[in-house]
């Protein structure tokens, strides 16, 4: 079942507009796609940060504004350059009897063999591009690593999974370096600009 967020409309305004909305707890964002206009609302963002960090950032929401219903996925997270605070999300309304081109998050399992022996796993590419029904996104896609080897490369093209792939079969997941061989692209380290909003973060605390 999707969760509901309620929403409600807001007008654009200045940039001091949203800085106040954002010291009230409130999270600007914007709805739009299939069989729906571009919508600005309003959302909570202690209630949204909660349901996405609940169901996953790849989950269908239920978007209310004004008694209507929209299915809807998160699209975009901005965040402030500085601060690294959400400032605003927009969702993309979908047609659920229909595939969807997606970024999903890509997980290492298992400890290989290399890491064992003292090698670093490195994740050159963090998210894989794949066509799915809504009702079949995956929160994630996990990949066993166990058997990599120091020097061993696992690509795309070795995945064996259910989904249609659209990322190039070229494309490196991960690879085993040498000890002591440092890489900014450590399996398991750092956050993106599109990492889930955080219920901790303090909005308010912005400008």
């Amino acid at each position: 079942m999707a969760i509901v967020l309620q929403a409600t409309k807001r007008t654009i305004g200045s940039q001091s507009t949203l800085t106040n909305l954002r010291r009230q707890g409130k999270l600007p964002a914007v709805v739009y796609g299939y069989n729906t206009e571009s919508i600005p609302i309003i959302l909570d963002y202690k209630e949204t940060a909660k349901a996405v960090q609940n169901q996953g950032r790849t989950s269908v929401f239920q978007i209310e504004v004004e008694g209507k219903r929209v299915n809807a996925i998160l699209n975009e997270v901005q965040r402030c350059a500085l601060k690294g605070l959400v400032k605003h999300v927009d969702f993309l309304s979908i047609n659920m009897s229909e595939e969807l081109e997606v970024d999903v998050p890509i997980v290492a399992v298992g400890e290989s063999a290399g890491v064992k022996e003292g090698g670093i796993l490195t994740q050159p590419v963090r998210d894989l591009k794949i066509k799915v029904r809504p009702s079949e996104m995956p929160e994630q896609i996990e990949v066993d690593v166990s058997s990599l080897g120091i020097g061993d490369t696992l690509s795309v093209r070795d995945l064996k999974i259910q989904y249609e792939i659209l990322s190039s079969d070229e494309d490196t997941l991960f690879t085993v370096a040498p000890p002591g061989v440092a890489s900014d692209d450590t399996a398991g380290q750092g956050d993106d600009e599109n990492a889930d909003i955080k219920a901790t973060e303090a909005p308010e605390s912005e400008n």
